[in-house]
């Protein structure tokens, strides 16, 4: 390109255009080249990743479910008071007896009905077995009619739920996420004792998933140091070997400590042999938090393998043999010069581990019986069987900002800056 100068002194190209002008064009050529090369990647992370977690943060307060099959009831209750002690007026069953019929003719009726049963056992099969006989009510009054089609149209605690859960939006799957409750007076409290389960599963699945990531530590640390001492034809033997799980399907894998750890297992079966433990006094090493652990320890080992032995790989050897010459004993030197150059590796290895265990559910599941289930157990069962889908999304939410929650804390003690994958 030749420059040269126009009649009012700028600078311009050979075909007389302001050279700026073109230099800006040419810039958001390369731009445009730029972003065009990355929009597959960013609408597969939007499509994979950003839309999923919108539609769970939203299902998590979704609560339309109500007022779009009871929309004339919804509108009669707002003149009633729910903490009173008299049951709605003739308007309101009126409204509900218009709404049931809409809803039994559109097939809704048992939509709202498994909905208001989350908050309430009982509701399914009361608007059921309303659908079916609102059709037989030809005229008012409606209250006696109602309540003579199910009883449970005349008790108070009835329209209180209808009435607290009636909201297009509510927070109520976040109160059940903590064990708590919106009160039929529309207080919060507590749910009973032998109902508190989600609170316990919580810290549960961050204590295994601490307990796995100081596992995967205790037992990688060693295995990473001899990879980065051995011989490069000797490490990428044995580097293999670390790999060689990813080969294997993890179902095939967690299958094959179950047959291990079993009551008659391999495992015990070999302390019997050795005459350890007794036939009658087995270990119970499956179907508890015991099994979680070794299972999910074993899967999760390489991710912690790798990340130190690609920072080890990198440490000079001459390091600790330069303290050792100046005095330093081998342990000393070892603790206080190349431990502290590995710390960028175990940040790595160990937030991916714990962002990894605390998400698992088929290892625990399999093996972890009733005390080594996680958090994401209980997830999974409500979007698969009891399609509670807003309580699947508000512990998911919650799960979402403990992770995130420990992820600044861990940026905040160590620094995300001093984490290295190499």
């Amino acid at each position: 390109m030749t420059d040269v100068t126009g009649t009012n002194g700028e600078l311009v190209t050979a075909d007389g255009r302001p050279l700026r002008a073109s230099l800006a064009r040419a810039l958001r050529r390369q731009k445009l080249q730029a972003l065009l090369l990355v929009a597959p990647l960013f609408l597969f992370i939007l499509v994979s990743f950003v839309l999923p977690i919108a539609d769970m943060l939203f299902r998590s307060v979704e609560n339309s479910i109500v007022a779009k099959v009871l929309p004339e009831t919804t509108t009669a209750l707002r003149s009633w008071d729910p903490q009173g002690d008299a049951l709605p007026g003739e308007e309101v069953y009126a409204a509900l007896y218009r709404d049931m019929l809409i809803a039994a003719k559109n097939r809704t009726a048992t939509r709202v009905g498994q909905r208001l049963n989350y908050e309430s056992s009982g509701f399914s099969s009361l608007f059921r077995s309303s659908a079916r006989k609102v059709k037989r009510i030809k005229a008012g009054p409606y209250k006696p009619a109602m309540i003579k089609a199910h009883k449970k149209w005349g008790k108070l605690e009835t329209w209180q739920v209808i009435a607290n859960y009636n909201a297009r939006y509510t927070p109520g799957y976040f109160y059940a996420a903590v064990d708590a409750r919106i009160d039929t007076d529309g207080g919060v409290t507590m749910q009973d004792e032998d109902k508190r389960i989600y609170v316990n599963l919580f810290l549960r699945t961050l204590g295994l998933s601490l307990t796995i990531t100081l596992a995967t530590l205790v037992l990688g640390f060693p295995a990473a140091y001899l990879l980065a001492l051995l011989p490069t034809a000797k490490s990428n033997l044995l580097l293999i070997l670390v790999l060689l799980p990813f080969w294997t399907s993890l179902l095939v894998r967690t299958t094959a400590w179950i047959a291990l750890l079993q009551q008659q297992g391999v495992i015990n079966e070999f302390l019997v042999f050795l005459s350890i433990v007794g036939t009658d006094d087995r270990p119970r090493l499956i179907h508890n938090q015991v099994g979680t652990v070794i299972a999910m320890t074993h899967i999760l080992l390489p991710f912690m393998v790798l990340p130190l032995y690609s920072v080890m790989k990198t440490i000079p050897k001459s390091y600790v043999r330069a303290a050792i010459s100046l005095g330093a004993h081998p342990w000393r030197a070892f603790w206080a010069v190349y431990f502290p150059s590995t710390v960028p590796g175990i940040g790595a290895g160990a937030i991916l581990v714990f962002i990894l265990a605390i998400g698992y559910y088929i290892t625990p599941d399999l093996v972890g019986g009733t005390s080594g289930t996680f958090i994401s157990n209980r997830i999974a069962l409500h979007i698969s069987s009891s399609l509670n889908w807003g309580l699947a999304a508000a512990l998911g939410v919650i799960l979402l900002g403990i992770v995130l929650a420990l992820y600044l804390l861990y940026d905040k003690i160590v620094g995300i800056d001093n984490m290295k994958l190499g």
